[in-house]
C-alpha cells in the first residue's frame, strides 16, 4: 500500500485523459463516499455533488469551461455545487438529521438556533462563499481518495459558473457550481505535464511556527 506522501506525489492535475479508459462505478462510489464523509462547518454539508456522464451535457460544459478536454475525455465529471444561501429551513433540516441519529438534545437545538442567529442576517454572498469553502474541503478528500484508487483527477475553477448553473438547472435548486472534478486515467505520452517535476514551496517558506 502506498504511503500518504507517495499518493500526494503520484497525483497531479491531469491535463490529458484517455477516453478509452473508464473509471469503474465501484471506484466512483468510493470517491463519492470520501466526499460524503468529509468534515464541514457545523456538520451542515452545504453543497451537493452531481456525477455527470451524459456526453451532450459534458460537451456543453466543456464549451464554457475553457475547452478543457478532461471534461469530456474523463469518464465522469463531478460538479460541486454549493448552497446559494443558508436558510432556516436548511439549518433546521441539518438539526433534524442530527436528532434522528443522536436523539433530541437541548444543547444541540440551542447550537443550531445560535447558528441561525449568526448566519441568517448575513449577506447571501457571504453565506455562499462559506458554503463553497466547505465544498472545497470535500474536493480535497475526493482527490486523495481517487489517488488511493489510482484514478486521475484535475480540479477546475476555469469555467463560467453562471453558464454551468444554467446548463444544469442549478439555480432552481438553490445551488451554484463552484468547482469541477473530472475523473479518468492519464494518457501516457500525451500529457505534457506528466513528466514535469512537482513544484511546491519549501517547508521553510510555507510553514511558520508560533510558540
Amino acid at each position: 500500500m502506498s504511503t500518504l506522501k507517495e499518493l500526494m506525489n503520484w497525483r497531479y492535475a491531469t491535463k490529458k485523459m484517455d477516453p478509452a479508459k473508464a473509471v469503474s462505478e465501484e471506484h466512483v462510489e468510493a470517491i463519492l463516499e470520501a466526499v460524503r464523509m468529509a468534515p464541514t462547518s457545523s456538520g451542515t454539508q452545504p453543497f451537493e455533488v452531481f456525477v455527470v456522464t451524459n456526453d451532450e451535457m459534458r460537451e456543453k460544459i466543456r464549451k464554457v469551461g475553457w475547452d478543457q478536454s478532461q471534461i469530456t475525455e474523463g469518464s465522469h465529471l463531478l460538479v460541486f455545487a454549493a448552497w446559494d444561501n443558508y436558510s432556516a429551513e436548511r439549518i433546521d433540516a441539518v438539526r433534524a438529521h442530527m436528532e434522528e441519529l443522536r436523539g433530541e438534545n437541548p444543547m444541540l437545538s440551542q447550537y443550531y438556533e445560535n447558528l441561525k442567529a449568526v448566519y441568517l442576517p448575513r449577506e447571501e454572498t457571504v453565506n455562499h462563499d462559506h458554503a463553497a469553502r466547505q465544498a472545497y474541503i470535500a474536493l480535497g478528500f475526493a482527490m486523495l481518495a481517487a489517488a488511493e484508487l489510482g484514478v486521475d483527477t484535475c480540479p477546475m475553477e476555469g469555467f463560467d459558473a453562471a453558464a454551468v448553473d444554467e446548463i444544469m438547472g442549478l439555480n432552481e435548486l438553490g445551488l451554484k457550481s463552484v468547482t469541477l472534478l473530472p475523473l479518468g486515467y492519464r494518457q501516457e505520452g500525451a500529457d505534457w505535464l506528466l513528466p514535469m517535476p512537482k513544484v511546491r514551496k519549501s517547508k521553510d517558506e510555507m510553514v511558520k511556527t508560533v510558540s
